[in-house]
């Protein structure tokens, strides 16, 4: 460009420039926050030490790891000294450090005692740590059944006097040489130095080296029950938001123990991602972004697992924020998780839609003609709001919940002691429970507490269901506070906090429940036996009764139920709202905040953890009223929204940024087939027309319901109901007598057309009461078409067989 050309084009560059600059700085995302863990740093020993990790979080949201780039110093360096991003002491005393990143200051106290004292090694707080830090007491190692090659340790070191044992006594100077411990054999295998079938699992400069070298030279001591125990694990960051393949971010892990003093364990944690796709874990805690998505970072030390959600997100992601008004606290936590993902909810579905979803969800049944007709018509806004207040009154929603429960609580009859009249008293206390709004906590109270005849309080049928003492606890945790404890049955949990210990003092609420036949063989009556224990299998001694999770009660004198049931549904138990709330949260969904709803542990977080929260709260604040907390999903935009995706959320699954397609449940399905074809089934024990979700038995079934997945109840796993879709299902839809001879039998077809019904008008009726919607021109005007040209009821007829072998008809969206 000549000087002249310059000259002319200069003031428009620079006009340009003062237009879109100003713009592209205002969006750029700048530091809004500098946050440094551990919140604060204790020094303990001259061996302890403490590293730090500083994390920047941007305006829209998005963390970095600036621990390199930040600056740090201590405001007293005769306290303690850094070495990297760790502190290490000095002298006995207190100080500060103080971090500096991008004019973002911050302070960490830091607390130094005993600086001069030298730590002694410990067996169960250290050498059990390196071993299973280096996977030696892995279920694939030494951790095995039957142990490997000749040596076998407790899984995780769930039994440490027990792995002392069998590396000091067991093989005698083999495996540890006092006289020269560099030479034992537990540590040239673990070195490398002699043949070993897993490997090297340290090298000789390593720390973990040096710890089991230090251990051999003290004598190989046992420390069991003499040393402070872990009472919590944290792990620094709590959450983070990485931008960008190769996006890095580094962990740190601490542990609390009894004594009240803390420790750096990063070293000897065992670190892992359940999305290594999205977030690439390495053994040391540092975290790389890959594909866009989101994983738990978990990480294990002692007995303890705790975690840290991670998202990733592409790098230059082109997203604005929708600007939407939530209705309620849900929309407020969902809507913000989708924002931290860059993830658009899709719209809200069409009135025909909601209408025929929510029918189904409330009450298992499909919206009358009528229904659609004034629901559509109805101009009132409130008008949704007000139609899930009346379905909520319906006794059809009572009978569906009741149903949900007696799957897991196994209503069934058996060959023993549940018998059917039992069961049929059961099953109706239960409907009636919910459809008089009893609030759950009392009705689960009831339950566990119950004793008496299985005729005049049917509760108490709740204890002979399964009448085994260690099933029974392991029931309870996992219907009621969806936690699987058979793990930890014979080890402590391998991905969560649950030991043997906390099993069989759980157990022992149930080991005095008694039981005997009364006079009528069928009845039998519950009691509280006043003794029986369970022993612990690796400590052989009776267990004292211990709440999950809680504190050991005082039980003398008392029925341990009544007192189980005191605290599982009481504002102490924080495991117990959480639960029911999501497992109300699923029926709606199809899916869970925790998914699968019974299996809420540290390894398998829940994807909102503040909604999980949140609808936990919700429903302790409501004094457990199941129908405000329904309210509150139901009405809330997360609910509404439509199952057509957009380009942002269509490979989402877990975050509720649309409405998920759902098979219909066996039950509901051959109701809603029975109301529109308005040929009413027989059940045994019921009047006619009674509805498949009224069956108080679960041994009572058909040919319809099996094939379509009805619950077994014959156990409390949630999946027991099935919905997936098989070939049987479709065979009998097709050729099977159900929907065929439902349509004779109901003669709807006939009916219309001796009411002088045109064809038109039909097949609106037919679609109105199938599909909850009119046809679409194009649908009409080709069957119109073949109507003209065959036999009008043969047709008409063909079409209503159509129309409930669709999918649209088999399906809740």
């Amino acid at each position: 460009m000549t000087r002249m050309g310059w000259n002319i084009a200069r003031p428009i560059c620079l006009a340009i420039c003062a237009w879109v600059l100003p713009a592209a700085l205002e969006a750029a995302p700048t530091i809004t926050k500098v946050e440094v863990f551990p919140p604060e740093l204790n020094l303990t020993t001259s061996r302890d030490r403490q590293s730090f990790v500083v994390v920047a979080e941007r305006s829209d949201g998005v963390t970095l790891d600036v621990t390199s780039q930040a600056k740090a110093k201590l405001a007293d360096g005769k306290i303690a000294k850094i070495e990297g991003s760790t502190v290490l002491p000095v002298a006995d005393g207190s100080t500060k450090l103080e971090i500096e990143f991008n004019g973002h200051k911050v302070e960490r106290a830091v607390s130094v005692k005993e600086a001069k004292t030298e730590r002694p090694v410990s067996f169960t707080l250290d050498v059990m740590a390196v071993f299973t830090r280096a996977g030696c007491n892995t279920g694939s190692c030494h951790g095995a059944a039957r142990g490997k090659d000749g040596f076998n340790m407790s899984l995780f070191g769930f039994d440490p006097a027990g792995d002392h044992y069998r590396i000091t006594h067991e093989l005698g100077f083999r495996r540890v040489n006092l006289a020269l411990p560099a030479e034992s054999m537990l540590l040239e295998k673990a070195d490398g130095s002699v043949p070993h079938t897993g490997g090297k699992r340290f090298e000789k400069n390593s720390d973990y080296y040096a710890t089991v070298l230090r251990w051999l030279e003290a004598g190989a001591p046992n420390d069991v029950g003499q040393v402070p125990k872990v009472v919590r694990v944290e792990i620094y960051p709590p959450s983070a938001v990485l931008e960008g393949t190769g996006a890095k971010q580094r962990f740190i892990a601490r542990a609390v123990y009894t004594d009240g003093t803390d420790r750096d364990v990063t070293d000897l944690t065992v670190f892992s991602s359940n999305n290594e796709t999205s977030a690439q874990m390495t053994p040391e805690g540092v975290v790389t972004a890959a594909a866009r998505g989101e994983a738990f970072i978990m990480a294990r030390f002692d007995t303890f697992s705790v975690g840290s959600q991670v998202l990733v997100l592409p790098k230059g992601l082109d997203y604005v924020a929708p600007k939407m008004q939530p209705v309620n606290y849900i929309d407020q936590l969902v809507n913000a998780k989708l924002e931290k993902l860059r993830i658009l909810p899709s719209e809200q579905c069409d009135d025909a839609t909601f209408l025929r979803r929510i029918t189904i969800d409330l009450t298992g049944l499909l919206p009358s003609e009528q229904e659609f007709l004034e629901f559509t018509a109805d101009k009132d806004p409130q008008k949704r709001a007000k139609l899930i207040d009346r379905l909520l009154e319906r006794r059809e929603f009572s009978e569906l919940w009741a149903m949900k429960w007696a799957e897991i609580l196994l209503v069934r009859s058996n060959n023993q002691i549940m018998q059917p009249k039992g069961i049929y008293l059961y099953s109706k206390w239960l409907t009636d429970q919910i459809h008089q709004n009893r609030p759950i906590d009392k009705i689960v109270h009831d339950l566990l507490a119950s004793s008496g005849s299985s005729f005049a309080t049917p509760a108490t049928n709740f204890y002979l269901a399964q009448p085994d003492a260690l099933k029974s606890a392991e029931n309870v945790a996992q219907v009621f506070m969806g936690i699987r404890t058979q793990c930890a049955q014979c080890h402590n949990h391998p991905f969560d906090r649950w030991t043997m210990d906390d099993y069989y003092s759980f157990a022992s609420f149930f080991t005095q429940v008694g039981r005997k036949q009364a006079e009528d063989p069928r009845e039998y009556i519950i009691f509280n036996r006043g003794g029986g224990e369970v022993n612990h299998p690796v400590v052989k001694k009776a267990m004292p009764p211990k709440f999950l999770g809680g504190p050991t009660p005082a039980v003398a004198g008392k029925d341990r139920r009544q007192v189980v049931a005191d605290w599982l549904a009481s504002a102490d138990n924080p495991l117990f709202p959480t639960s029911v709330a999501n497992r109300i949260w699923e029926h709606f969904f199809g899916m869970g905040v925790v998914q699968p709803v019974d299996d809420i542990r540290v390894s398998n977080p829940p994807s909102n953890p503040e909604l999980f929260n949140a609808l936990g709260d919700q429903l302790v604040k409501y004094n457990y009223d199941m129908k405000q907390l329904v309210r509150d999903i139901c009405n809330s935009q997360a609910y509404q929204r439509a199952t057509q995706r957009n380009a942002s959320n269509e490979d989402d699954e877990k975050n509720f940024a649309h409405g998920n397609i759902r098979r219909i449940k066996a039950e509901c399905l051959l109701d809603c087939i029975s109301q529109a074809t308005e040929a009413p089934e027989r059940f045994r024990g019921l009047a006619q027309g009674s509805h498949a979700t009224e069956i108080p038995d679960g041994a009572t079934s058909s040919y319809f319901l099996t094939t379509f997945g009805r619950s077994t109840r014959e156990t409390v796993c949630a999946a027991d109901a099935k919905t997936d879709p098989t070939l049987s299902q479709s065979l009998h839809l097709i050729n099977g007598a159900t929907v065929e001879g439902k349509i004779a039998a109901g003669g709807i077809i006939t009916k219309m057309l001796q009411a002088k019904k045109a064809p038109a008008e039909i097949i609106d009726t037919m679609y109105i009461r199938c599909l909850t919607r009119r046809p679409t021109e194009e649908e009409k005007s080709r069957l119109l078409a073949m109507v003209g040209e065959k036999d009008q009821a043969q047709v008409l007829t063909d079409v209503f067989w159509a129309l409930l072998n669709s999918r649209e008809f088999l399906f809740n969206h």
